[in-house]
């Protein structure tokens, strides 16, 4: 059933006050807001109809009503008023918060998760770009042993990552050095897990270096699952929703923060959905449970041309949507700009 005109702007009204003081709203603190231009007596009767279709619910008997996950998903999808916008010393501050002095992928990601935290007064949730989707700039065989040898792979982002290999017997530093132009020219700008096929090609070519070939690639391969099982994700202010009354509860704080620790689920959570557009998913929309009284709000940044990460808010369900989804839209864009310009 479409809601008219009067149901709605009364809902909105709702809507708009709970967020701000999570008390549930009765008739009369309608009645009395600007705009409203009805009685308390015909509030109630609206009321009482929005609660029959789903979009309040009465806490207590004499209690006011509180908007349901129903009349949230109307709010977020056509009620919600785009009068939140970032002032321009807001947005200065985030840009010179996220650009700061490091050049390193990581070092910006704790920075801009601080920030959102702070900003938002909610959790906040970044999950880095999938190692496989990086692409090779440079990689380098470093003897350390008579039998060993530390394999730095350097990134389109400037992100490190290194592992041993095995050595087979006669190969020295010179020889390392000569395999390590060779796996540079053959393997720049290529994807990290797209490395298989030119490791083939490379085998097939050199006989001599074959095993230590084949050692570098399964190292590689196991890096990549590696990094594939546990994803960078950096998660900040997760005290911060206690200062929520919804979360007074103990067992629901434990819930809460027990979903905070694990890493495969939060990567699930927030990496659900594609685009560039911000999403959110309320309550239960989330398919985890001790999330039933949050709401997830996700937008994604491009690191470089297929490498995706994604930014979240995870806050209480009746979080400022409005300034949440303005904060995710500035920071996605400033994080994609950034993270390009250090190609």
């Amino acid at each position: 059933m479409q809601l008219d005109q009067r149901k709605t702007m009364i809902l909105q009204a709702i809507i708009d006050d709970y967020i701000n003081t999570a008390v549930p709203v009765g008739s009369r603190t309608i009645s009395r807001k600007s705009g409203v231009g009805y009685s308390p007596a015909t509030i109630r009767n609206e009321m009482s109809d929005l609660e029959e279709l789903g979009y309040l619910a009465q806490p207590h008997t004499s209690a006011g009503r509180v908007p349901s996950v129903k009349a949230y998903r109307l709010y977020v999808d056509e009620l919600m008023k785009d009068s939140r916008r970032l002032t321009s010393d807001e947005r200065e501050t985030m840009s010179e918060t996220l650009s700061g002095r490091s050049r390193k992928i990581e070092a910006i990601i704790r920075n801009a998760a601080t920030m959102l935290a702070d900003t938002t007064h909610y959790t906040a949730v970044i999950v880095a770009p999938q190692l496989s989707t990086l692409r090779i700039r440079h990689l380098q065989l470093v003897p350390v042993s008579d039998k060993l040898a530390l394999m730095i792979i350097v990134t389109n982002l400037s992100i490190v990552k290194d592992a041993l290999v095995r050595i087979p017997e006669g190969i020295d530093a010179d020889e390392l050095y000569a395999i390590s132009r060779t796996l540079t020219r053959r393997l720049a700008d290529k994807p990290l897990d797209a490395v298989r096929q030119t490791f083939s090609e490379i085998l097939r070519e050199s006989g001599t270096y074959r095993r230590l070939m084949g050692e570098a690639l399964s190292v590689i391969e196991k890096k990549l699952e590696e990094e594939d099982d546990a994803s960078d994700i950096v998660v900040s202010g997760g005290p911060n929703l206690l200062n929520y009354p919804e979360f007074s509860d103990v067992n629901k704080a434990k819930n809460y923060f027990a979903v905070l620790e694990s890493k495969e689920v939060l990567r699930e959570l927030v990496r659900r959905d594609g685009g560039m557009d911000v999403t959110i998913r309320i309550g239960p929309e989330n398919g985890v449970p001790a999330l039933n009284d949050c709401s997830v709000v996700t937008a994604n940044y491009r690191a470089a041309d297929d490498a995706m990460g994604t930014i979240g808010i995870i806050g209480p369900i009746r979080m400022d949507y409005n300034r949440v989804m303005s904060i995710l839209e500035y920071v996605s864009r400033a994080l994609s700009e950034i993270l390009s310009d250090m190609q």
